[in-house]
C-alpha cells in the first residue's frame, strides 16, 4: 500500500469543485468544477459520497498526498458556508485549499492557475473569500468563454450572461472541455507533488 503523506504544511489538502447540486445543472458551464471533482474521484478511486457540512465529500490519496474531494451542496453562491465549515472541522489552513471553478473571461477549455487575488466576479469564490476572511488559496480556473453576438462582440446583458453560465456546453465546447478536465487532474497532481509555482509554470 502506498504511504499517505501530508501536504507541504503538514495537513491534508481540501480540493473543492464549485457547482450547483441536482441533475438539472449537471452539464451546465457553471458546474465544470463538479465535473473535475468527479473525474478526480474516478481517476484515483475516491468515492465522493459522504454527506458532511452541506457537502459531498470523499477522502483518499493522490500521488501519496492525503486529500478531501468536495462538492458543496449549497449552490454556487453560498459555497463559502460549506468550505469554511469543512476547513474548521478538519483544521485545514487556507494554504491547503484548492478551488476549481469556471471563468467567463477565459476561452473555453483554457486553464489558469493562481494563488490569491480577487473573485473576478465569481460569486462562489467571493463567498469563499468572505467566509474565510482570506484570498490566499489556490485556484484552478477553467475557461467557459463569454456569450457573443453574431459579429463576435461580447454580450454584456446580465440576464444573457446568466443564461450562458447556467446553460450546457455546446458540442463544439465539449470537445475543448473534456481534455481540459483531464488537464485539471494533471495540474492538481502537480500542485500536490511539486507546488503551485511549478504548476503555474506548466499549465498557465
Amino acid at each position: 500500500m502506498q504511504r499517505v503523506k501530508r501536504g507541504p504544511t503538514g495537513t491534508l489538502k481540501l480540493i473543492v469543485g464549485l457547482g450547483n447540486p441536482g441533475k438539472t445543472y449537471a452539464r451546465n458551464r457553471h458546474n465544470v468544477g463538479f465535473r473535475c471533482i468527479s473525474y478526480l474521484a474516478r481517476l484515483h478511486s475516491i468515492p465522493v459520497k459522504r454527506q458532511r457540512y452541506r457537502s459531498q465529500v470523499g477522502s483518499g490519496a493522490i500521488a501519496g498526498v492525503e486529500v478531501l474531494l468536495v462538492k458543496p451542496r449549497t449552490f454556487v453562491n453560498l459555497s463559502g458556508e460549506a468550505v469554511s465549515r469543512l476547513m474548521r472541522s478538519y483544521g485545514i489552513p487556507v494554504g491547503d485549499l484548492i478551488v476549481i471553478y469556471d471563468d467567463l473571461d477565459l476561452p473555453p477549455g483554457k486553464l489558469r492557475l493562481r494563488v490569491g487575488g480577487s473573485a473576478g466576479g465569481h460569486k462562489g469564490v467571493s463567498s469563499i473569500i468572505s467566509a474565510l476572511g482570506s484570498k490566499d488559496f489556490c485556484r484552478i480556473k477553467i475557461g467557459i468563454g463569454r456569450p457573443v453576438k453574431e459579429d463576435g462582440t461580447p454580450i454584456t446583458d446580465e440576464n444573457a450572461v446568466v443564461r450562458h453560465v447556467l446553460g450546457d456546453f455546446t458540442p463544439q465546447e465539449e470537445r475543448l472541455i473534456k481534455p481540459a478536465v483531464a488537464r485539471v487532474a494533471q495540474a492538481v497532481r502537480c500542485i500536490l507533488t511539486e507546488g503551485i509555482t511549478a504548476a503555474m509554470n506548466r499549465f498557465n
